[in-house]
């Protein structure tokens, strides 16, 4: 008796212990929200859906395409429109313009990327178009004109269409060092 008590018990606690909560979307057929964002040219919080996770593929081989310096991949992947904003607030338009500034770089210096987290996402824009988007976090490092090794945790916001990357926002936080002051 007490063995059948026990599986009982058991078999409550474990049917207890699952996540039987399904999102309102989900039931019935709707893109599940996982945020909002206020998208360019909109004056309202849009939601944010899960994207098309197809897209970290495309992803990765953009990154290895860039750490083997493969120009010729870089601009296979890129839209012909391609922008790319950096953290220091330069612009870089057209896919030509940027394959010409990574060929001047990877002359001087060795960058390379590693990809630790990526979250596919979607939103309306202000047209109601659904816009594909790959937020990621990359580690950079390299090593600067007098050898020391430069490390930052870079995080890429990328707008793909028709499986092109048409436009990466960058952001960038420096290596964490535990004997440096706090200050914003």
């Amino acid at each position: 008796m007490k063995k059948i008590y026990s599986i009982i018990l058991i078999l409550i606690v474990t049917t207890g212990c699952q996540n039987t909560q399904v999102s309102k979307s989900s039931e019935k057929g709707l893109p599940i929200e996982i945020g909002s964002a206020m998208m360019d040219g909109t004056d309202m919080m849009t939601p944010i859906i899960v994207g098309e996770v197809s897209n970290q593929d495309t992803w990765l081989d953009y990154i290895n395409a860039h750490n083997e310096k493969n120009l010729d991949r870089i601009a296979e992947i890129n839209a012909a429109d391609w922008e790319g904003y950096t953290a220091d607030g330069s612009v870089v338009k057209g896919s030509e313009a940027h394959i010409e500034i990574l060929d001047n770089w990877f002359k001087s210096a060795n960058p390379k990327w590693e990809v630790k987290w990526m979250i596919a996402n979607a939103a309306k824009n202000k047209e109601g178009v659904i816009e594909q988007w790959l937020t990621t976090g990359n580690d950079y490092s390299d090593v600067d004109a007098d050898g020391n090794e430069i490390f930052e945790h870079n995080v890429h916001d990328i707008l793909f269409v028709n499986g092109k990357i048409k436009k990466i926002n960058v952001y960038k936080r420096a290596k964490a060092e535990e004997e440096m002051e706090f200050s914003y």
